[in-house]
Parts: structure tokens; C-alpha cells; sequence
């Protein structure tokens, strides 16, 4: 006698999809947050860390529309792709906090703040007011670790979370 079939949305690869959403949307939102309210100035390796977020958050939306649509193979490739986006981020946040403690060297073209003038009279005091931010370097440390040290940490968790929702979709289509 076959089971009862699960609503899509009831499914355990629909809740997964749905908190890694939220926790990318979170993540996301606390880094602007930081940038524009807090004032804390990313380096660019930081910002190159949130690609997989501006990514990923409208992707895992896509995959939860298209499982609710009952179409959980397409949803399973989303999940997979935002899985390797998010490892690829884990690892550049890895990269970045190895630098901050100072176990590796940091990246030699990590330098970046406003563009200088090209005038002779105001280089000096462009200087004086021009904070570079450095990927070596970090603005804020939380229990230990980093800005770079807390995204290798979430976006693993993301990367676990979202292959688990691939998974549970290749499951879910089976059942089906």
C-alpha cells in the first residue's frame, strides 16, 4: 500500500530550502547592515565573499517556487548549483581568515577605498583622509573569530543545508 504523498511544501526539502533563504537573506542583510549603518569599511575580498549571497538568495527562492510547482528535479539542480556556491564561498572565507591570524599571506591586490584625486594639492590631504581596508587585516572579531571567519563558518552551513535540500529532493521526486 503506497504512503501518503507529502505537500510539497510540507516537504523536508522545502523547509531546508526555506532556512537556508532566511539564514542567506540574514547573513546578507547583517553585512550591509555593518557596511551602512555600522560604518565598518569591506575590503574587497569581502565583497567579493557576498556574491554567492546575492546569488543564492534569489536562487533558493527559485528552487522553492519550483518545488511547490512539484518540478523537484529543476529544484534539486538549483539546490546543487547554490551548494557549490556557497562551498566556493566557505573556502574564501577560510582564505581570508588564514590571513587575518596570520597563517598564510593575504591576496596582494587587496587594497581599495576611494579613488585619489590626480591633483598635487589635495594628494597629500586625500592621503591623510583615505582608510584603505585591508584583507588582512580584520574590523571585528564576535567569540573569536572574523567577519571572513564567521562567513566560512555560515556559508558551510549553508553549503550542508542546501545539498541535504538537493538530496531531499531527489528523495521526494522518488516517492512521487
Amino acid at each position: 500500500m503506497r504512503s501518503e504523498q507529502v505537500s510539497p511544501v510540507k516537504s523536508h526539502a522545502y523547509q531546508l530550502g526555506g532556512w537556508m533563504l532566511f539564514l542567506s537573506a540574514a547573513v546578507i542583510l547583517a553585512a550591509l547592515a555593518f557596511e551602512y549603518v555600522g560604518q565598518y569599511e569591506p575590503c574587497p575580498l569581502c565583497l567579493v565573499q557576498r556574491y554567492a549571497y546575492y546569488a543564492g538568495v534569489p536562487l533558493l527562492f527559485v528552487s522553492l517556487i519550483l518545488l511547490s510547482a512539484e518540478k523537484a528535479k529543476m529544484a534539486a539542480l538549483v539546490f546543487f548549483v547554490v551548494s557549490l556556491a556557497f562551498l566556493a564561498n566557505s573556502g574564501l572565507g577560510v582564505y581570508q581568515a588564514g590571513a587575518e591570524y596570520g597563517f598564510w599571506p593575504g591576496p596582494q591586490s587587496c587594497s581599495g577605498g576611494e579613488a585619489l584625486n590626480a591633483s598635487a594639492d589635495s594628494l597629500l590631504a586625500d592621503l591623510q583622509k583615505t582608510k584603505v581596508p585591508r584583507c588582512d587585516e580584520p574590523e571585528f572579531w564576535f567569540l573569536g573569530l572574523s567577519f571572513a571567519g564567521w562567513n566560512a563558518l555560515i556559508s558551510f552551513v549553508i553549503f550542508v543545508g542546501t545539498l541535504k535540500a538537493a538530496f531531499a529532493c531527489v528523495e521526494q521526486r522518488e516517492t512521487l
